[in-house]
């Protein structure tokens, strides 16, 4: 591609501005309270990838080329993950938040923001080892309907399969992870039995209203892209849907301390960013 042509910052953040724009009243996503920094950046990167000079290029292409807008969601979503990521935050939940939950006689859990459904199948093993799955349905959910379709297969490259392993065993596995799939031709399979309990469904966080009355909540290294705004909504859909006195998971580098809703949640574990809803 040619070099991009911005003589000043100020040009490039007027057609991002625009783009944004556009996206929302041609497609219905939301990207226009994303954090500036890094939404520039995927920006850059689908430029790049696209061959286009100038971000007023890319909207013409996305505007009048609907097969490019899903390709154009890959950028401006992230789909990193891993099973049990960060096992730690999973250990809390098992040690502080399971002993809670095995008191209902039924379960509603959401994961937002589910990627290609790592977490929601972590959640789905850990509260089968933990005696809770036949009575709890997980709602998975993303903006990204290509990662949507990938999840929903609970299909993953083997390669992957040493470190979600051992996230498992650090999370406080309670027997070993290839319990839960079958291995062959590259490919590790998820039993079906897990995704029985899980509903894969597009929600923004964004757009979207809340969709149940849920128990806990796992939003992990999403909030990160949002401005304080979109924050503040995204964390006060959580406080509706959650039930009296349910729980909220963060991502490690998130927290709900300087939000206007930081009153709204008590901390159970501020290192693990595990919060509980505070009154109705």
């Amino acid at each position: 591609m040619n070099d991009a042509i911005y003589p000043t910052p100020a040009s490039f953040d007027i057609e991002l501005k625009l783009f944004l724009e556009a996206i929302y009243l041609k497609y219905e996503y939301d990207f226009r309270q994303y954090a500036h920094s890094s939404l520039k950046r995927r920006v850059t990167a689908a430029m790049t990838r696209f061959g286009c000079a100038t971000i007023t290029q890319l909207q013409e292409l996305v505007m009048h080329d609907a097969l490019a807008f899903p390709q154009l969601l890959d950028f401006l979503t992230v789909q990193v993950s891993e099973m049990f990521r960060d096992p730690t935050y999973f250990r809390t939940v098992r040690e502080s938040v399971v002993p809670v939950l095995r008191t209902y006689p039924s379960l509603k859990v959401w994961v937002a923001g589910c990627s290609q459904g790592e977490e929601a199948y972590s959640f789905a093993i850990l509260l089968r080892e933990e005696g809770l799955l036949d009575r709890t349905l997980i709602y998975a959910t993303d903006i990204n309907g290509t990662a949507l379709r990938s999840a929903e297969t609970g299909v993953y490259d083997i390669a992957r399969l040493p470190t979600f392993t051992e996230n498992h065993r650090l999370s406080g596995a309670k027997g070993s992870l290839s319990d839960y799939y079958t291995a062959g031709y590259g490919r590790a399979v998820l039993d079906s039995s897990l995704r029985q309990h899980i509903v894969f469904s597009d929600h923004s966080l964004a757009t979207d209203a809340v969709f149940a009355e849920v128990q806990l909540i796992s939003c992990r290294n999403v909030l990160i892209y949002f401005d304080r705004q979109l924050q503040d909504r995204a964390l006060g859909l959580f406080h509706e849907a959650l039930s009296h006195k349910g729980f909220l998971g963060l991502g490690s580098k998130e927290t709900i301390r300087f939000s206007a809703l930081a009153a709204q949640f008590q901390p159970i574990n501020e290192r693990e960013r595990v919060y509980r809803k505070v009154g109705l």
